[in-house]
């Protein structure tokens, strides 16, 4: 179950919720041009480009670590205080990624499960987003395949709450140097590189505990 700050009302965690259906920043740059990336041959040239690249800064690189937890392995845990992301494993052991997540007004704690996973996903911004960038002389399409440049990155984990979306994911992103930072609307951003060695290692269903 998600905990909002109490200080929250119903309405603003409403507004949280729509806003963070973009996973974005007023500050993210978007590239909204280039080609479609719907075939699995093109994906993998993809994923072979980010390969080695986007690495996030020297203290939130992947590592194993000693990492001392009750919960089983296999399962997803999030620390937004000091930005990592744990996947236990067996021995007392853990791979930690770095991760940037919610800037203030935005974090969230509480038990998830990866809901779905996607591949290259598609970005579909919310319309309070769009109203907003056109204002500005922006121009903003109602969904942006998944490509070089798209604000969820080569990979996303969807967020559920007891079956339902919450509107939150662990998705990639294509400014690694946001990652150790309150950057994001509530969403959990990797790397791509890290966001696609997590991917192939999880499965739907998998516990994610935000703390």
């Amino acid at each position: 179950m998600i905990d909002f700050p109490k200080a929250k009302s119903i309405a603003f965690v409403l507004a949280v919720g729509l806003s963070m259906a973009g996973c974005v920043t007023n500050g993210t740059k978007l590239a909204l041009t280039g080609t479609s990336t719907d075939t699995a041959s093109t994906h993998n040239k993809l994923d072979d480009d980010l390969s080695g690249q986007q690495i996030p800064p020297k203290d939130f690189q992947r590592a194993t670590v000693d990492y001392a937890t009750k919960e089983a392995p296999g399962t997803i845990i999030i620390d937004t205080k000091e930005k990592h992301l744990y996947l236990v494993e067996d021995g007392g052991k853990a791979i930690r990624y770095g991760v940037g997540v919610g800037r203030e007004g935005f974090g969230w704690k509480g038990t998830v499960a990866v809901g779905s996973k996607q591949e290259w996903p598609r970005w579909f911004p919310p319309k309070e987003m769009i109203a907003r960038e056109h204002a500005r002389g922006h121009m903003i399409p109602d969904m942006m395949e998944g490509q070089i440049g798209n604000p969820l990155g080569a990979r996303a984990m969807y967020l559920y709450d007891h079956g339902k979306d919450t509107l939150f994911r662990i998705h990639g992103t294509f400014e690694p140097n946001s990652i150790g930072t309150n950057a994001s609307s509530g969403c959990i951003r990797m790397a791509n590189y890290d966001v696609i060695d997590l991917y192939d290692r999880v499965k739907v269903g998998t516990k994610v505990v935000v703390q």
